[in-house]
């Protein structure tokens, strides 16, 4: 059995100074562990949910009940990760009573917790933590997220015009998405026009 300091390091992929409990909008990625598509299937195009799909979705929907000052914006559950886009208002967001979410499930034990701002990797958590625990109690009983998430911190409406876009045609674009379980390692994918597609999510790293 591998011990915890024998195990490769991750980079992280925080920025090592940002405030992430300040307003402003990001785009987030969350795949499942080991790139399962558990969450429904591409038919012609469209995304069509199981019952797995439809409480990820209806979990990620109900994240501004958890947090207030929080707002989703477009977003999309595909058969093995979540797209969206999250706005923390300028107000400041603030944790709401735990009688939506487990103290467990946002604060890591930190004291005072309830009576700050989240930060964005605490919102990802509460909502990973809740959706897990919902797709067990249904019968998904090995269900994991993948451990780390994506996230981009958007700069300008141009940006966030183009993952809009992007989070809109997904289901279209599966055949290149990186996510998809038969690109994994391939690398970029050819596209219909000849071009080369690096496909979301590093279509907006930063440079």
């Amino acid at each position: 059995m591998t011990r915890p300091s024998d195990r490769p390091r991750r980079r992280s992929l925080r920025l090592r100074d940002y405030d992430y409990t300040q307003a402003g909008a990001y785009f987030v990625t969350l795949c499942t562990r080991d790139r399962a598509c558990l969450f429904g299937e591409i038919v012609d195009g469209e995304m069509r949910h199981n019952d797995a799909g439809r409480i990820v979705q209806s979990e990620w929907e109900a994240l501004p009940d958890r947090f207030s000052g929080i707002d989703v914006d477009a977003f999309i559950v595909m058969p093995n990760h979540v797209h969206g886009i999250l706005w923390i208002n300028p107000v400041g967001a603030r944790f709401i009573a735990p009688r939506f979410v487990a103290p467990h499930d946002v604060d890591a034990g930190v004291p005072g917790a309830m009576n700050r701002a989240p930060t964005l990797g605490e919102i990802i958590r509460a909502f990973k933590a809740v959706a897990t625990r919902r797709l067990r109690q249904t019968g998904v009983s090995e269900f994991a997220w993948q451990r780390n998430y994506y996230e981009h911190i958007i700069r300008d409406e141009a940006s966030l015009h183009g993952i809009r876009e992007y989070i809109a045609n997904n289901p279209l674009q599966w055949a290149l998405d990186r996510e998809n379980p038969v690109n994994v390692g391939a690398g970029p994918v050819p596209a219909s026009d000849r071009a080369t597609t690096r496909v979301a999510p590093t279509a907006w790293d930063e440079s």
